[in-house]
């Protein structure tokens, strides 16, 4: 008598896997763009310098690049990335017959050797997928961290029986990474990334894809007048 069944529904997916290929033509491809996001970032240096009148260096800034999802050289990395985000809106049960996805941006990374880097808990908006692939991570290095996405779930938050396991009462969960470790997530997944210490180089890509009704897509511009 009153025998229950359990259902778990409305859960968050998360896919991770290794994926080594990658690392070794991504790391020369993201090079340039990380040596370019430096010679930027020297302005906000200088001026943050004299501000303080201080030589704080880029401690708690990041080399962040421009998107090189058009880059000829990432191109085998792009469509890949691409691929997997494709797979996983279709294992989690949406109907993408009319819809294309497109990236609205696809970035790498690097963080101060300093220390000081972080990034707050957040969501990049009207995204359908979000992705990180790391290229140089480790046990003294920052992480990825994982929110509870739900609203309803956050008002009426009690505590924890035991912090130290994963059960349906995580408010979030945190992965080990290492080079090669690639991570997609809904794009309404908040994450973040707690403050690198700065032992050891922190380097990831990060992507961003929305899927578009094709009949928009597929829409041209009116001429201008």
């Amino acid at each position: 008598m009153g025998q229950f069944k359990a259902n778990i529904y409305f859960g968050t997916p998360v896919w991770i896997a290794d994926v080594p290929d990658f690392l070794k033509p991504m790391l020369k491809v993201s090079d340039r763009y990380i040596q370019q996001a430096g010679k930027n970032l020297r302005l906000i240096i200088k001026e943050r310098d004299k501000f303080y009148k201080r030589k704080l260096g880029d401690f708690g800034l990041s080399n962040h690049s421009a998107s090189f999802q058009t880059d000829p050289e990432a191109q085998q990395f792009v469509q890949f990335i691409g691929d997997r985000s494709h797979e996983f809106l279709d294992w989690c049960g949406y109907d993408l017959r009319n819809h294309s996805l497109h990236f609205t941006e696809c970035w790498v990374q690097e963080f101060s050797r300093k220390g000081g880097t972080n990034h707050n808990t957040h969501v990049h908006g009207n995204q359908h997928v979000s992705g990180f692939y790391f290229l140089k991570a480790g046990e003294k290095t920052s992480m990825p961290v994982l929110h509870d996405p739900r609203p309803g779930a956050m008002m009426t938050k009690l505590p924890q029986k035991d912090g130290t396991k994963i059960t349906h009462a995580n408010e979030a969960v945190h992965y080990k990474i290492k080079p090669g470790t690639m991570v997609i997530i809904p794009g309404y997944a908040p994450h973040e990334y707690p403050v690198d210490m700065g032992i050891e180089p922190f380097r990831f890509v990060h992507w961003n894809i929305q899927a578009v009704p094709t009949g928009i897509s597929n829409v041209k511009s009116a001429p201008t007048t």
